[in-house]
């Protein structure tokens, strides 16, 4: 864990990337989110309320911000990590406009979520670019 804390602190970040102290907290508060409004989801997909098919880019969504972290520290790969936080952006944005008409709640509470992830995109592929 410290080599891998050692190899993210000695990458090139921009003057405008956050403290590596700030990702643990953000990250807590919406995988909170993530499980209330996610599961609900779910649960109107095993209910039968809603298609699987609507539910697939929560699915996706879910597996691409999952495998982040090994991507990123575990095999080091900024490039990779590039494109999976992209895909981590579209399918998010592919499950609010998914769900929007069922259950508006979902997308007004992942807001923060959608803004972070915005975030992180940008600052992935700025790293990315730094140091190839």
């Amino acid at each position: 864990m410290n080599e891998t804390y050692n190899w993210y602190q000695q990458l090139i970040k921009p003057s405008w990337a956050p403290p590596s102290w700030l990702f643990g907290p953000v990250w807590s508060v919406l995988y909170l989110i993530i499980a209330i409004s996610f599961g609900y989801v779910f649960y109107l997909a095993i209910k039968g309320r809603i298609s699987w098919v609507m539910a697939l880019p929560f699915i996706l969504n879910l597996v691409f911000n999952l495998i982040f972290t090994p991507i990123q520290f575990g095999l080091r790969n900024n490039l990779l990590a590039a494109v999976d936080i992209l895909a981590v952006l579209v399918t998010m944005i592919w499950s609010f406009v998914a769900i929007l008409p069922v259950a508006r709640w979902v997308v007004i509470a992942n807001v923060p979520y959608l803004i972070w992830v915005s975030f992180a995109t940008v600052l992935q592929f700025t790293i990315t670019y730094l140091n190839k």
